[in-house]
């Protein structure tokens, strides 16, 4: 190399600016510079997008979107959550051992939450400034126990501080369901439903799973700890968020409170209780909730067990864990085109549109039970991903439409309270199927039949309902 003199000779030691090192060395900086700008306007947009669609429709100043960012760090951190047990407790163990394990981890996680979750509601309902604090509590007892469980997840994994950790995360799970649910209702936007909340809700939720998943599966790969310490850092931001929510979700002026009694025993009168009023719609579209939540939590259990090491009659001789991501992936596509379904329906006779999603669920288990392939659990999934969201929705818009506003925010919690017990009763199905060496087919079935008595219990219960009263806001 030489370095050019002023009369044009070259010196040793440089190149001129015009030979090929250099301008190589030009080329590669231009190219990092603009792929810099591109990543950096990317993720500018990326952000200002999201931004967008959390704030609009006065979502930003009535607090909403402080709880949709809060929500987001929320699945994001189950997500991760879920990547970390997989791949310590259920694929790293023999699948007898590992059914074992998470049958303990499910009978350990409904008794206390089938305790302590009636008891949430009226904690709420008593102290003003329970709500925004009992949020941030079931993430700030999630981020402690992830701390946990990072130390303990390299070590013995049936040691009680790997059980009680991971007790920890999912109780705190459900009762975060519970919480968030009462908060809704009291920072809605003026033009703003339930039903349009709640699906905003649900979508910021599977996007944020969404980006979240492949992160903690990069942080797992370094080691199964730091996916667990990614998930604690997600769930300490929105602790944060959480605390930071309006001091009008914590106001409880004029709200009445209802029991767990009066979803029992619906009435259309104030004989029982002045103020309060639970009509039959709404309770048959609790029930026709419970069914649809019992056949998910059952889903996700049994066929994450029987995918597992799928059986020669599925047809699927490739790689397990790509079967049930397709079948996760299923679901979570038939939930987005649920919310977008949702939100065309708006609140149409929503007392029909939830048993019709049940009567799809019991259907699609049937028929799917009889022929249960690779590609049927596909369908399956998107299917019950589907009816899900959508029963969900038709129940948000029932409890708008018939519940007096005085007492919709406890009715929120009530109800989801039940609707988390009802997804657990599903898994210990599944799992109990599972253990007794139920067949895909069987196992379907099996939930097919109870499936099919609860629904002829709804529609019992539905054809004696009288017509539901409009708009009772």
């Amino acid at each position: 190399m030489h370095e050019e003199d002023l009369d044009g000779t070259h010196r040793p030691g440089h190149s001129p600016s015009g030979s090929p090192v250099a301008r190589l060395g030009r080329m590669s900086a231009g190219v990092g510079r603009a792929m810099g700008r591109g990543v950096g306007r990317g993720g500018t947009a990326a952000f200002s997008g999201a931004r967008r669609f959390t704030h609009s429709g006065g979502a930003g100043e009535s607090g909403l979107a402080r709880l949709l960012e809060l929500h987001a760090f929320n699945t994001a951190g189950d997500a991760a959550v879920a990547i970390s047990l997989a791949g310590t407790l259920f694929f790293t163990v023999p699948t007898d051992e590992a059914s074992g394990q998470v049958a303990l981890f499910l009978v350990l996680t409904m008794l206390p939450f089938a305790v302590v979750a009636p008891l949430i509601g009226p904690f709420l309902d008593r102290f003003r400034r329970g709500r925004r604090w009992a949020i941030g509590a079931t993430l700030a007892a999630r981020a402690f126990c992830c701390w946990v469980l990072a130390g303990a997840v390299s070590g013995d994994q049936t040691s009680p501080t790997f059980f009680v950790a991971a007790l920890g995360c999912l109780v705190a799970s459900k009762a975060y369901g519970v919480t968030r649910a009462a908060a809704v209702p009291r920072i809605l936007p003026s033009d703003f439903t339930l039903v349009k909340a709640n699906s905003r809700i649900s979508l910021t939720g599977t996007a944020a799973a969404a980006i979240s998943a492949p992160l903690a599966g990069l942080a797992a790969l370094i080691g199964a700890p730091w996916s667990l310490r990614y998930a604690a850092l997600l769930f300490t931001v929105g602790t944060v968020l959480a605390i930071l929510l309006p001091a009008r979700v914590d106001s409880s002026e004029g709200e009445e409170h209802v029991d767990l009694a009066d979803l029992a025993d619906p009435t259309r009168d104030e004989t029982r209780r002045p103020g309060i009023v639970i009509t039959h719609a709404v309770v048959n579209g609790l029930r026709s909730n419970a069914g649809l939540r019992l056949l998910s939590g059952f889903l996700t259990i049994f066929l994450a067990f029987r995918l597992r090491e799928p059986p020669d009659s599925v047809g699927w001789s490739a790689d397990p864990t790509l079967l049930l991501g397709l079948v996760i992936g299923g679901a979570g596509v038939g939930n987005i085109l649920g919310v977008l379904l949702g939100n065309g329906l708006k609140s149409r006779l929503p007392e029909r549109v939830v048993i019709a999603v049940l009567v799809l669920d019991v259907a699609a288990m049937t028929v799917i039970g009889v022929a249960f392939t690779w590609w049927t659990a596909v369908i399956l999934g998107l299917t019950v991903g589907l009816c899900q969201s959508l029963g969900k929705l038709s129940l948000d818009a029932l409890i708008q439409r018939d519940v007096l506003e005085n007492v919709r925010t406890s009715m929120f919690a009530r109800s989801e309270t039940l609707l988390q017990l009802s997804w657990v009763t599903g898994g210990l199905i599944g799992i109990g199927l599972f253990t007794v060496g139920a067949s895909p087919r069987l196992g379907l079935l099996a939930v097919a039949a109870i499936l099919i008595g609860w629904l002829a219990f709804v529609l019992s219960r539905a054809s004696e309902a009288p017509e539901p009263r409009v708009d009772r806001r």
